[in-house]
């Protein structure tokens, strides 16, 4: 008799019902050829008996293989593979477990776009996390946000709005927003002049993929947010580093650049730069305007949280200065309210934009409406801008308490200098402490570490007075567990 036993497999602790995996170990045993077309099975009784289960189990594993067509049951007189099935060449049969479809590699051609990184153990929660400069997401308006998406879910009007051009951003929110980026940060542009995409990542993808190509070129500072040199890369370009210093992204630099090849972009984070903090100059940003008219290339300006400034008025945008176009502002609404709520936001020509819809078309046929007529009202209603003026003055006072305890505690391990606004400081560890090393407490985590600078960003605006007391700690306990350990070193020679 054939050896059923070994053919068909099932696993009682599995949340996959037993007469399911029968049913798929009998199917896949037609699909590799070794049960042929009209073969004949045991009946439910004695395949019951073999398998060592209860006879009414077989009898429905045999019911749904009938229902999908891969046997014909003739009652009280057998069981058989479909006469239908077509004529395959028996695989190699081996014994024992065989893996389930996608615990296999796909073994075709696809392109690799990078080696894959696992998401870090969702299981293990450090005490504390010390994030690259994320809000607090306890003093967001998320509450009233999604009071507001609940109620424009049941409205007729509102739901028709919510579906309605969408591919641009729902009207409402282009609205609300075109007031709100003339008041704030002096941007004189019309709801055609702006997109909405999920997060500020997807308006710099957008923006590489339609500015750059095989032959293009494109500028960025070093360091420099890592995505965006991926988008930039994954477009073909060759990505071209220019130093920050502590005055910015050196523009005399890019200027010999432009003067020796053609530049097509240059990507720059005027506030705060990422991952440093500093803020570009105003002779700077005169100059890189300048040299963006005579050399003919686009400024990608990624102003990701502009609204947190802290002691004086910030810079105005590059984008609110006469640039001809040339101009690419992109921000987000994830560093005011919600990493996770993925609202970003781009500013550029109509003919841009356009562009910019059709090819996010392709990816994403529309945004949350619902979600982003509740953030216009919210804007419309003055709550986000109160929230805004809230949370900056809170911000500004855990950057001094913060401030406070690096000198305190930390003085003799590390050096940094002070942003004057965003949500996190950059932090260079001494030379003789490596960050690597601290960054293995299993207590703390770092999201944002450079082990080639042996620098880190120390968000501070997520974290109240408490939890940065307690950040600093530990990171104190480990600087010292460190500084005892090079001692002894020394002591032992």
């Amino acid at each position: 008799m054939f050896p059923y036993e070994h053919v068909i497999y099932f696993d009682r602790a599995s949340k996959i019902p037993v007469y399911r995996q029968i049913a798929i170990s009998i199917t896949n045993a037609i699909r590799n050829g070794i049960l042929k077309a009209e073969t004949r099975l045991p009946g439910s009784r004695e395949l019951a008996k073999t398998l060592g289960i209860h006879r009414k189990t077989v009898i429905a594993a045999y019911e749904e293989l009938d229902a999908q067509g891969w046997i014909t049951v003739i009652p009280r007189k057998y069981v058989s593979v479909a006469a239908h099935i077509p004529s395959l060449k028996p695989q190699k049969w081996i014994a024992g477990d065989i893996p389930a479809s996608y615990e296999n590699d796909l073994n075709l051609p696809f392109r690799i776009v990078e080696e894959h990184i696992a998401d870090e153990d969702a299981g293990s929660v450090p005490e504390i996390i010390i994030d690259d400069g994320h809000p607090d997401v306890r003093l967001s308006p998320i509450a009233d946000l999604l009071k507001t998406y609940r109620s424009l879910t049941s409205r007729k009007y509102a739901i028709k709005s919510a579906h309605t051009g969408t591919t641009q951003g729902t009207l409402s929110l282009r609205e609300a927003l075109v007031s709100y980026l003339s008041v704030t940060r002096g941007l004189n542009s019309s709801v055609e002049n702006l997109l909405i995409t999920h997060g500020a990542q997807m308006s710099i993808y957008l923006a590489a993929q339609l500015l750059l190509e095989r032959s293009s070129r494109v500028i960025v500072g070093k360091p420099n947010y890592p995505v965006a040199n991926k988008a930039f890369e994954e477009a073909g370009a060759e990505v071209i580093e220019v130093d920050v210093d502590d005055q910015g992204i050196d523009t005399d630099a890019i200027e010999i650049i432009c003067g020796k090849e053609k530049i097509n972009a240059v990507y720059v984070i005027p506030h705060h730069h990422y991952p440093t903090t500093v803020t570009l100059n105003v002779e700077r940003r005169m100059k890189l305007l300048e040299l963006s008219k005579r050399f003919s290339f686009a400024i990608i300006e990624d102003d990701y949280d502009y609204d947190y400034h802290y002691g004086s008025s910030p810079y105005l945008p590059l984008a609110s200065a006469h640039h001809r176009g040339n101009v690419i502002y992109i921000g987000s609404f994830s560093k005011i309210l919600d990493p996770s709520l993925r609202i970003g936001f781009m500013v550029a020509p109509k003919n841009f934009i356009a562009q910019c819809m059709a090819l996010r078309s392709v990816i994403d046929v529309s945004g949350d409406g619902y979600m982003q007529n509740a953030l216009a009202t919210l804007m419309n209603g003055g709550e986000l801008k109160s929230h805004i003026r809230k949370a900056k003055k809170i911000y500004h006072r855990r950057r001094s308490f913060l401030d406070n305890l690096l000198k305190e505690k930390l003085e003799k391990y590390v050096s940094y200098v002070l942003p004057t606004g965003g949500m996190a400081i950059w932090i260079k560890l001494n030379p003789a402490f490596s960050l690597a090393q601290l960054a293995l407490n299993p207590r703390l985590r770092i999201s944002k570490i450079d082990k080639e600078r042996n620098a880190f960003r120390f968000g501070f605006a997520s974290l109240d007075e408490t939890e940065l007391e307690q950040a600093v700690g530990l990171l104190e306990t480990g600087l010292q567990r460190m500084e005892g350990g090079v001692a002894n070193q020394i002591t032992q020679r």
